[in-house]
């Protein structure tokens, strides 16, 4: 490996432990590329060399520490894979990190281009570490392929979202426990022609089921 390539990694190493370090320390909105630039020993060209903005390095360095400290479980069924993996998640956002998480959401909700980088950076990245559960779950039978995996995503990541940010609940390995066992529960929503379908099949079952009843009181009269 060349001296300079080796340098380069470990300058952008230490930039993005420094961009963590200062948003633990001091959240988002204080957050400079001048900061960042002293705390790790570079100058502001070299973080510029890499990142367009504070955004796109605080997010990155963001994405990087929740791909580490939750990562993709694989214990050997999607139940036991999802337990794993948001019960580790409920972990990390019960700890400062939760604190920064909601900064960073409400962030986004007053900057419109960082809550563009906050979907595409963070938001799907995390997504998309579900997403590979819930495909090896199809590959195993233990989900149809028909599945809407983005509205399985939904059920799972809006409640934890909403706790998160209301704090009107704690998020617990009874709560990971419930969530699970509801949206494995229930019956996987389909997407496109295939939830026409569906709606078709129940709307001909409770006919069918509707038709019976009605025959069996006909003979009891």
């Amino acid at each position: 490996m060349r001296v300079a390539e080796r340098r380069n990694k470990q300058s952008h190493h230490a930039i993005l432990q420094a961009t963590l370090a200062l948003l633990e320390s001091d959240g988002y909105r204080s957050l400079t590329i001048e900061g960042i630039a002293s705390k790790a020993g570079v100058g502001k060209t070299t973080i510029y060399r890499w990142w367009p903005s504070k955004a796109a390095v605080a997010l990155e360095a963001f994405t990087e520490q929740a791909a580490v400290m939750v990562p993709i479980p694989d214990e050997g069924s999607l139940r036991a894979d999802l337990n794993r993996f948001f019960s580790r998640a409920f972990q990390v956002l019960n700890s400062s990190t939760g604190t920064l998480v909601r900064s960073l959401m409400a962030e986004a909700q007053f900057d419109s281009t960082f809550a563009q980088t906050f979907r595409t950076t963070f938001i799907n990245a995390r997504r998309n570490a579900l997403m590979a559960l819930f495909q090896r779950g199809i590959q195993r039978g233990e989900v149809s392929a028909r599945s809407d995996l983005e509205f399985l995503a939904d059920m799972l990541y809006g409640p934890m979202w909403y706790r998160l940010l209301n704090q009107h609940a704690p998020l617990d390995d009874v709560f990971v426990e419930h969530l699970v066992d509801f949206v494995l529960g229930q019956t996987p929503p389909f997407r496109g022609e295939d939830r026409e379908a569906f709606s078709t099949v129940c709307l001909k079952t409770y006919e069918d089921m509707h038709e019976h009843e009605e025959s069996a009181k006909g003979t009891n009269e």
